[in-house]
């Protein structure tokens, strides 16, 4: 119709202008459906590898103590001929408290991500509700930052002096 090519009345919009819009906004959904879709699939997916090698993390870590439990680690003040041997065994000590503090937060950490999983919410961002990238979850499986977020994270410990 002349309608198509005629100027605008005031506060209206051609035809082919609102016909223009209603393709975009039509186009951007289903766009909007289509990633969703292929993040859908895709993720079914990958939350299976992840909960398995999150199950796998956890039997190793869960390993590791009950064999250190097992070795009896304790000092002995006859084992130690003077001061010097002693200290040292107690600084190897220190050190094996702090990896296994390491170890039990991240045994926590393990148990949370696999939780998410269970709930549906796995490989979200807790800040800001975007998915967690694919890759950032197969480096980090327990991340619960997406990148952006992390690294904001991080600018803000540094500035701090944190």
């Amino acid at each position: 119709s002349w309608r198509s090519w005629a100027p605008a009345e005031p506060g209206r919009g051609t035809r082919t202008d609102e016909t223009e819009r209603k393709n975009e906004r039509r186009a951007g959904e289903r766009a909007r459906v289509e990633r969703s879709r292929g993040a859908g699939e895709m993720r079914k997916r990958d939350l299976e590898k992840f909960r398995k090698l999150l199950l796998e993390q956890r039997e190793e870590l869960v390993g590791r103590a009950q064999k250190a439990l097992a070795g009896d680690i304790h000092l002995d003040p006859d084992d130690f001929p003077d001061e010097i041997d002693t200290a040292s065994s107690e600084v190897g000590l220190a050190f094996i408290g702090r990896l296994r503090e390491r170890e039990r937060g991240l045994l926590s950490k393990i148990n949370a991500a696999l939780e998410k999983i269970e709930d549906g919410e796995y490989g979200e961002c807790e800040n800001c509700g975007e998915e967690i990238g694919l890759k950032r979850l197969e480096a980090r499986p327990v991340a619960k930052l997406c990148i952006d977020c992390k690294s904001e994270q991080e600018k803000l410990e540094r500035s701090m002096g944190g």
